[in-house]
């Protein structure tokens, strides 16, 4: 089952549990998915799906901060409820070591040579690691290994 196919049947199940919260979240999620399909006249993809809850997880964690900062507690609890939502259709994080491990292999495949390489190492990995890692966490391991390497 695809992951769109897997939200689907997630949405069904929660109008039948009469999960409100869980049932806007996935709507809200669906919308994106849809509004992506129509925009840009594809069929998603796992990868294109991630991509788009990726995004709205990030915006769920700068919401939280903007309203925390404001005091603004209710708000900010609502987004961490969507954000737990949103946060389940990821796939399990990779560990530090496994992200080292696959720069470390990506830097030996481009061949790079130092810090001026870096794009070209996370050219390679970010479809590699997409939904899986951080990319600021990625980008920071590259940078330690290319100036290591220097």
């Amino acid at each position: 089952m695809s992951l769109k196919e897997q939200i689907t049947e997630d949405m069904k199940a929660a109008m039948r549990a009469k999960d409100s919260n869980r049932l806007g979240t996935i709507r809200l999620l669906t919308a994106a998915m849809k509004q992506k399909e129509v925009d840009e006249r594809i069929e998603l993809t796992d990868a294109n799906v991630l991509a788009i809850i990726e995004k709205m997880i990030k915006q769920r964690k700068d919401s939280i901060t903007q309203f925390e900062a404001g005091g603004r507690q209710d708000l900010a609890d609502k987004e961490k409820a969507e954000l737990d939502v949103l946060s389940a259709y990821m796939p399990a994080a990779m560990s530090t070591d496994e992200i080292s491990a696959a720069v470390a292999e990506a830097v030996a495949e481009t061949g790079a040579a130092g810090a001026q390489d870096m794009g070209k190492v996370m050219a390679v990995l970010k479809p590699r690691l997409a939904g899986r890692a951080d990319m600021t966490t990625v980008s920071a391991v590259v940078k330690r290994a290319l100036t290591a390497q220097a």
